[in-house]
This record gives C-alpha cells, sequence and structure tokens, in this order.
C-alpha cells in the first residue's frame, strides 16, 4: 500500500529540524493551536444539541452582537495559548486588547519568544445556518527581549509574520497552515483525533474563472471597483470570461475554495466602511501570508497587504486575495479612483 501518513506535529517537527538555531517552542505552539481548534471542531460539530447556539446578548469591540460559539471558541484559544508556554502576548478579535503573559507564570514565561493573533471564530454570523466557518491565527517573533510581552511586539508588519494558518469547520475539519515555506493542507480524522496530511505545497492555480465579493454593496463601491466588476461579467474567451460568482460569506470558506480552485477574493472600501472592514492583524495578515506562499497575491488595492503598518491592534483594511493576475487586474481598475 502507497499510503502518506504524515501528522501535523510530525509535518512542523519535519519542517523545524531544517533550521539548526531552532529550540521547538515553535512547533509546541502551532501543536496548542491545533490542539485547540479539534476541540473548537466537536463543540461547532455538535453546537446544536448544546445550547450554545445563539447570542449572549452582549457586543464586543467590533460592535457586533456575541454569540455563543464565539465566546467558548476565545476561552479555549486564549486559555490554552497563555498556559502552553510559548507565547509572550496573545490577540483575539474578540477582546479589547492584547493579553500579557503575566501572573504566576511570569518567571517561567519571561522569555517566551512568540506572539499569536487570532479571530477564534471567523464567520460566526453563519453558525445557525450550518455554513463552514473557521478559526485564523497569526505568529510573530517578539520585538523585546523578555517578560511580558507589550503593545510593541503584537503591532508588527505582516512581512514579519513567522507562520499563520486558518482551520474550516465543514463537512471535514481542514487546517491549512505555512512557516514560511509553503502551505500545507492537513485534514482532521476523528477517528485517530489527528489532522493528517492531505494537501502538500498548494498552490492557486494560475487560470482562475470564479470572483468572490459581496455584491449587495455594489451601489456603495467605487467606480473603478465596479467597472471591474462589469469587466469580469463580459464575455471575451481570450481572457477566460466571463467569471464565475461564488460567494458564501464566510471569509475562510470562500478563501479555501479559491485556494485550490484559484479565483479572487474582495471585501473592498466602500461608503459606509471608508477603511474596509476586515481586520488587518486577524484575517488580512495571516490569509495573505498563506497567499503568497501558495503563489498568489494579496492587496489593500494600492500596496501589497504584508507591508501595511499598523497603528492598532483592531485596524480595519480592505482585501484582494487570491491569484495574482486577478490581483493585479484589480489594483488596475482602482486606480481609475
Amino acid at each position: 500500500m502507497n499510503t502518506k501518513f504524515t501528522t501535523f506535529y510530525r509535518h512542523i517537527i519535519d519542517e523545524e529540524r531544517r533550521f539548526p538555531e531552532a529550540t521547538g517552542q515553535l512547533s509546541n505552539l502551532l501543536s496548542d493551536i491545533a490542539l485547540s481548534c479539534k476541540v473548537i471542531s466537536q463543540e461547532v460539530n455538535r453546537a446544536g444539541l448544546i445550547d450554545i447556539l445563539g447570542f449572549t446578548g452582549e457586543i464586543n469591540i467590533q460592535g457586533e452582537e456575541v454569540k455563543k460559539l464565539d465566546v467558548y471558541a476565545n476561552d479555549i484559544l486564549t486559555y490554552t495559548l497563555q498556559t502552553g508556554g510559548n507565547v509572550c502576548a496573545l490577540s483575539s478579535e474578540e477582546e479589547d486588547t492584547f493579553i500579557p503573559v503575566e501572573g504566576k507564570y511570569s518567571d517561567k514565561f519571561s522569555e517566551n519568544k512568540y506572539v499569536v493573533h487570532c479571530d477564534p471564530l471567523d464567520g460566526s454570523s453563519n453558525i445557525d445556518a450550518n455554513i463552514s466557518i473557521g478559526t485564523i491565527f497569526s505568529i510573530f517573533k517578539r520585538e523585546t527581549e523578555k517578560g511580558p510581552g507589550t503593545m510593541k511586539d503584537c503591532l508588527q508588519v505582516g512581512v514579519n509574520q513567522i507562520a499563520a494558518g486558518y482551520v474550516v469547520y465543514g463537512s471535514s475539519t481542514v487546517l491549512v497552515y505555512t512557516a514560511g515555506d509553503g502551505a500545507h493542507c492537513f485534514t482532521l480524522d476523528p477517528t485517530v483525533g489527528e489532522f493528517l496530511l492531505s494537501n502538500e505545497n498548494i498552490k492557486i492555480p494560475k487560470e482562475s474563472k470564479i470572483y468572490s465579493a459581496n455584491e449587495g454593496n455594489y451601489s456603495k463601491w467605487s467606480k473603478g471597483l465596479q467597472n471591474y466588476i462589469r469587466y469580469l461579467k463580459e464575455v471575451d474567451n481570450e481572457t477566460r470570461r466571463p467569471y464565475s460568482s461564488r460567494y458564501v460569506g464566510s471569509l475562510v470558506a470562500d478563501f479555501h475554495r479559491n485556494l485550490l480552485y484559484g479565483g479572487i477574493f474582495m471585501y473592498p472600501a466602500d461608503s459606509k466602511n471608508k477603511n474596509g472592514k476586515l481586520r488587518l492583524m486577524y484575517e488580512a495578515n495571516p490569509l495573505s501570508f498563506i497567499a503568497e506562499q501558495a503563489g498568489g497575491k494579496s492587496s489593500n488595492g494600492k500596496i501589497r497587504i504584508l507591508e501595511v503598518e499598523p497603528t492598532e491592534l483592531h485596524q480595519r483594511t480592505p482585501l484582494f486575495i487570491g491569484n495574482t493576475e486577478d490581483v493585479l487586474m484589480a489594483e488596475k481598475f482602482l486606480k481609475e479612483d
């Protein structure tokens, strides 16, 4: 039998062996995140049975209603990261500010190398409709030398990421990650409780015919973007047009499909959301790192997402991400504005 049985942990250990200076802390950190996502996956799959669907009645820092499963996912991830012994600070889309790792374990954790940003449950507005949702994470090395992490450690430009990934909770649970050496996909086998390698060195197809955007906002978009959407709908066999519209409304689900099949995902700025709606640190940066490792591209419409200087943890940004040619074409139309 010519079968491949590579677990997520084995894969990251094998990657780490290429670096003599590696201490194993990054591998342990990624393993902690994978463990949290296994637990979240289990709760997502039985959410309708244990009364954790629906709203808590609270409002998060984004001004959005908090759903019960959001709270659960956030609690699992932040607890695991704080007690895992690998991070000096972490921030979550559900928290007002970053969490410095300190307290009774401060001596033990004083020289931890890493900072983690996470969106514990992306697309949670789709929970009750049983549409795929996910978890997104981004990892940086700290910039201070030791002690609890600081805002300086947290607010780093995207090119400084050393690892990033996401998990999709769908018909199966899949984890995609990069540590700067390609993007790799793992599928959770519930019978053994392990993420198993299912797609190594993913490459976004160079030719695509898919665009993903919420066209309900069309009237709020700039003229350049409206012209780009019309361009995608025109018939031209030489340029493989018209494109097909595929939009789930769950970022990880839309991105994962386009990563495998090719295409462009767009969440632009509009007349209501001048700076866009997606979060730079929790969503745009990690997915952009993965896209580039898969041979794709991402942009805010003007510059590379990974070069955008962050000024606050919950900073928002427009996002155009996916196939390189499609993103470049979107930028060309946006210059009309």
